[in-house]
């Protein structure tokens, strides 16, 4: 009997001691889940923002987004790519559905729609294929223009009255010229100097400056700050070496507060960095083996004091990276492929408010505008995360 109680009790003392050690694996491997994260901001779809749109208004192809000092949201849309299913014609009752909307939607915070504007007037050029938006620091909003004519830019009151056009429809003349634009795709206004940084464009392969009141052209560059060529490039090769210039489309230009220009060379996978005088900072690439369309299609900075981090939109990948500013290190990453909340089809520009929320429009089939609640610093998965969706 005393044997038998012997050899029970070395039982239960190893099956402890196996329990022990399972528990203690399970407390190192979450330790070790938990290194792998990485601190970086959080975000939260709001799948209920924005609110429906009234008139059965619809929108197109959603390409551009941009959030003024009251923290309204704009976005431009092209009412002409509304599809045939969607217009009054096709579906025989003009009273119910559908009819596409002004192509400037302005919402306010909570999402109702508060007001719309846009498209041909008196003294200007409406663009032939409109892209991307702007603010500036007196609250005008700027314009570009992707389509085969489009050589200018265009200045609003937030409103919509016309302020100034600068270049020509139909004129431009490449990549040195000094007065019209290239489709251009996005700019961005500097209250310090009062200049426009143009990202020149579709057509064009350069970073142009110029006075944001005369429409002045001040200086200009292509990547790695050399003289812009719009010769042929060839296909985009992942494991050759870095094109020297610009691969059309270059697609944004912003301005952080310390004064570096962070330039979308979408179809090259690359962040080029410059100095306000064109001078080359760096680069990095993000997703370098995404061919066709590009993987840097636009960025926006948070708004924390320093601009830590950037916020990459990925329009082939279907996601927005999240990266340290200052080495462009990319930490995370967040979205899928698809049409439900927080996925995209089509991520096509990207902006923040003043409470750091992010807002995202989507081109192609996406044709729609999605926010993104900032909810903190704090551990996330380092990689990718999928969708962001509320955890309550």
């Amino acid at each position: 009997m005393r044997t038998r109680d012997l050899m029970l009790g070395t039982l239960f003392l190893a099956a402890i001691a196996v329990l022990g050690a399972g528990q203690s694996f399970v407390e190192r491997t979450g330790v070790v889940r938990a290194q792998s994260g990485v601190q970086a901001p959080r975000f939260e779809v709001d799948p209920l923002w924005p609110k429906p749109l009234p008139n059965h208004w619809v929108m197109g192809m959603t390409i551009g987004v941009a959030v003024d000092a009251r923290d309204h949201v704009f976005i431009v849309h092209r009412p002409g790519s509304v599809s045939a299913g969607e217009s009054p014609a096709a579906n025989g009752n003009a009273e119910e559905c559908c009819e596409a909307a002004p192509p400037i939607l302005e919402f306010d915070p909570a999402g109702n729609l508060v007001g719309s504007w846009g498209g041909p007037g008196e003294g200007y050029e409406w663009p032939e294929s409109n892209h991307g938006l702007a603010f500036d620091h007196r609250g005008n909003l700027w314009i570009g223009g992707n389509g085969a004519n489009d050589a200018h830019i265009l200045k609003f009151t937030r409103n919509g009255q016309f302020v100034a056009q600068f270049g020509r429809s139909g004129a431009n003349g490449g990549s040195h010229d000094r007065e019209n634009f290239g489709r251009v795709a996005k700019v961005f206004v500097d209250a310090l100097e009062n200049e426009v940084y143009v990202a020149d464009g579709y057509g064009n392969r350069r970073v142009a400056v110029l006075d944001a009141d005369s429409g002045e052209f001040k200086r200009y560059w292509g990547a790695y700050g050399n003289r812009p060529d719009d010769g042929d490039l060839g296909r985009y090769d992942p494991d050759g070496p870095p094109a020297q210039q610009f691969r059309s489309p270059v697609h944004c230009s912003e301005l952080s507060t310390d004064r570096l220009l962070y330039v979308c060379d979408r179809a090259n996978d690359r962040i080029q960095v410059f100095r306000p005088d064109g001078t080359f900072v760096k680069e990095q690439f993000v997703e370098k083996r995404t061919l066709s369309g590009g993987s840097v299609w636009d960025v926006a900075f948070s708004r924390d004091q320093w601009q830590t981090y950037l916020y990459l939109a990925d329009g082939v990948n279907q996601r927005i990276h999240i990266l340290l500013r200052d080495t462009l290190e990319v930490l995370t990453s967040f979205g899928d492929g698809g049409r439900q909340p927080g996925q995209f089809y089509g991520a096509h520009s990207i902006a923040t408010d003043s409470q750091g929320n992010i807002y995202t429009t989507e081109t192609f089939e996406g044709r729609r505008v999605q926010k993104f609640v900032y909810t903190g610093i704090g551990n996330v998965p380092r990689g990718h995360q999928g969708v962001v969706w509320p955890t309550e």
